[in-house]
């Protein structure tokens, strides 16, 4: 066998720049499936960390869409929920573990000559652990800031670097619409939500002081919406039962009129948009694959080409001794190496593609283990698969008719 690999070699090392251009087909088609397997989960991770960032068991509960004069006006403008109404379910739905509601509004937030244009949203404590929002600096709010319509401040790193750049925001005063407002803490990093949106630039304030003095709703006591927390993923469907049989029975709905309140399972739609994630990767990889399948059939056509110029050379070493299967095996092992090389050369081509669309189109990539070892070993695959016929063809030469060859 060592022979017969150093005569592979030999054989190889003697065509130099053909048997670089057979690589090729496969250096190529080994680095794009590894550059397109490394987007696609890249894409997947960050997927997954959306998912994980925006929260577990979570169900979003929205006003429903009125209808005025006919006319179907667009889902939560209706001031059909209240606060009442997200205080009821948080006491009398057991599937719920937390619930939290939430009024928004924009606002030029003010810090002495700085000034910054942000999302305020105004909810309660609960909101922090649904959302998993944590604090880097100082507290977050609590039940005081809620009840006594404090006039207190939790911000995100964005405004926070925004309005006051290297110092510490805890213990300062912001103004937002004129009110100012006490910083009493700064978020850790979340990044960006599922529709694109920096979750780091925000303010969070108590909602009783949002109602009172933020936002001015022709709805008494209204919510925006409320992000609610079922106790376990398997009770997602129940919650959301109770949650409708209870809000019809406060909003006084007749059997057979539709809600007036929209509940959406946050977990379902963000599955939904990582499978899809996942079959892009699939399709990207599959489709790079194509190009590795043309490498293997260039391996294949070199090859016959190979046997072909040395038939006389066949001929001489069958004629000393070699037997049908000893050129089989010299001719397969030629096409493994040209196949194992342009995979080796193919992986580094592949994860130095990956890193440079990460540095210079700050797409996130991640190039896994499994990637490589699926790349290697289709290149050991397309090397046999391809060999085997010209391999098997240069073996039923004739020593004669092979040393009579021209």
């Amino acid at each position: 066998m060592f022979e017969t690999i150093r005569t592979a070699v030999s054989s190889l090392w003697a065509n130099k720049m053909r048997s670089m251009l057979t690589m090729l087909g496969v250096v190529i088609g080994v680095g794009a499936v590894i550059a397109m397997v490394a987007i696609g989960n890249g894409a997947s991770r960050q997927m997954e960390g959306v998912i994980a960032g925006m929260g577990v068991n979570m169900i979003v509960l929205r006003p429903g869409a009125p209808n005025a004069g006919g006319v179907r006006q667009s889902a939560g403008s209706g001031g059909t929920l209240t606060l009442d109404d997200v205080r009821a379910i948080e006491e009398e739905c057991w599937s719920i573990k937390n619930v939290a509601p939430q009024v928004n509004t924009s606002s030029q937030l003010i810090f002495e000559n700085r000034n910054w244009p942000s999302q305020v949203i105004g909810t309660t404590p609960g909101f922090f652990d649904i959302r998993e929002f944590q604090v880097q600096n100082g507290r977050l709010l609590d039940k005081e800031d809620e009840r006594g319509a404090a006039k207190t401040a939790v911000i995100g790193e964005t405004v926070a670097r925004e309005l006051f750049g290297n110092l510490d925001p805890v213990g300062r005063s912001i103004r937002i619409k004129n009110i100012p407002f006490e910083v009493v803490g700064v978020l850790a990093p979340k990044g960006q939500s599922a529709m694109g949106q920096d979750q780091d630039d925000t303010v969070i304030v108590p909602i009783t002081t949002a109602q009172r003095r933020l936002v001015r709703s022709a709805f008494a006591n209204s919510v925006n919406m409320a992000f609610v927390q079922a106790k376990d993923v398997s009770m997602m469907e129940s919650a959301i039962t109770e949650m409708r049989a209870l809000l019809r029975q406060r909003h006084r709905l007749p059997l057979g009129k539709e809600d007036d309140f929209d509940l959406r399972n946050m977990t379902q739609m963000l599955d939904s948009m990582a499978q899809t994630t996942r079959v892009m990767s699939l399709l990207l990889g599959s489709v790079a694959s194509i190009s590795l399948l043309v490498g293997g059939i260039g391996i294949m056509n070199i090859m016959l080409v190979s046997v072909t110029e040395r038939t006389r050379e066949i001929g001489i070493r069958m004629a000393i001794g070699a037997r049908a299967g000893d050129i089989r095996t010299q001719f397969l092992l030629e096409a493994l190496l040209l196949s194992l090389a342009g995979g080796a050369v193919g992986i580094l081509l592949g994860f130095a593609a990956s890193l440079g669309v990460t540095e210079f189109l700050k797409w996130p990539t991640s190039v896994s283990g499994g990637a490589i070892a699926l790349a290697a070993g289709f290149s050991c695959f397309v090397g046999i698969f391809f060999g085997l016929y010209p391999a098997w063809k240069a073996s039923l030469l004739r020593p004669i008719d092979a040393l009579r060859f021209e």
